[in-house]
């Protein structure tokens, strides 16, 4: 930087005279006066530098800043482009782009969760449910599946048992007693009879089902009529004139999953209805079709909370 010709050096008699020697440092030609506007201007230039490296590094972080949120953005987004600031980079657009991870493409019990390893979604009615991982084990898996497609059986049975005779005596086509106290009447014998012959029954059909699970197909043949044979393979699922008089389980391989779902779905929203119409005639004493008719009757007080509420 050159030196200003105003700030040159006094002469040097100047400062030998006492008014002067007095003035010294105030005079806009004395020597301290100069070394003082010489602090100043460093002062002055060191302030303008640092505050340049601020402004540098505040649109230095403010292009992080909007990288950063373009990544967010891209990444929330699922990989779609994002609009960016305007001082994003193209540099940093191609170096924060990312995507969402793939999605199983069938249908899950909560949307976005991932299912566990074990259900791959081969077997029907899976939507990849099983938070205590009770068919992590491929033996324990095989066994819930047939076990649940018994259940789901039954639960239809009882809750057609359980609607249909309760409906038709309500509008008086039948006089059939109660479902939930039909265990109270006197039949052609004794109840401990009659669970004598039922444990003997359903043994018989629970020790066959057992050994097909075992070994599939080692049952299909009838043991009283050998040429009543069964057509079904697939465990839990015989087929035959018997259980499958209509040929629906030969059909396509997708049509013969989407029929065993379907079953599967009603099964488990019959073991509900079950449950459901077994604590009502607990805490209202009667079936699930007076308790509909007393609801449309008086839907303001005749609710699922008068059993609760005191009279």
């Amino acid at each position: 930087m050159s030196r200003d010709k105003s700030l040159r050096k006094p002469p040097s008699y100047l400062s030998k005279i006492s008014p002067f020697r007095a003035l010294n440092g105030c005079l806009p030609f004395s020597s301290r006066y100069y070394q003082n506007q010489r602090s100043e201007r460093a002062s002055s230039m060191a302030s303008v530098c640092a505050s340049s490296s601020a402004v540098a590094a505040v649109a230095s972080s403010q292009k992080n800043g909007a990288a950063l949120a373009a990544t967010k953005a891209s990444f929330l987004g699922g990989g779609r482009k994002v609009r960016q600031g305007k001082w994003a980079t193209k540099t940093a657009r191609r170096a924060f782009s990312v995507s969402a991870a793939a999605v199983p493409e069938r249908p899950l019990w909560f949307p976005g969760s991932t299912p566990p390893p074990w259900l791959d979604g081969s077997l029907p009615g899976d939507f990849g449910f099983d938070p205590l991982g009770l068919g992590s084990d491929p033996e324990s898996l095989r066994w819930n599946q047939q076990a649940e497609i018994v259940h789901c059986r039954w639960a239809m049975l009882g809750a057609a048992g359980i609607f249909i005779p309760e409906f038709l005596t309500k509008i008086g086509i039948l006089n059939t007693p109660s479902w939930y106290t039909a265990g109270q009447l006197e039949y052609f014998t004794d109840t401990t009879t009659l669970f004598v012959i039922e444990l003997i029954l359903i043994g018989w059909a629970e020790g066959r089902r057992w050994a097909d699970i075992i070994k599939p197909g080692c049952v299909n043949t009838d043991p009283i009529f050998p040429n009543n044979k069964l057509t079904g393979t697939d465990v839990g699922y015989p087929g035959g004139f018997w259980f499958d008089p209509l040929g629906w389980g030969s059909g396509s391989p997708e049509k013969v999953k989407e029929l065993r779902t379907k079953e599967i779905k009603n099964g488990r929203l019959a073991m509900l209805a079950v449950m459901g119409a077994w604590f009502q005639a607990i805490y209202t004493g009667t079936g699930p079709i007076d308790n509909l008719f007393a609801h449309l009757a008086d839907p303001g007080h005749a609710t699922v909370f008068a059993a609760f509420t005191p009279k």
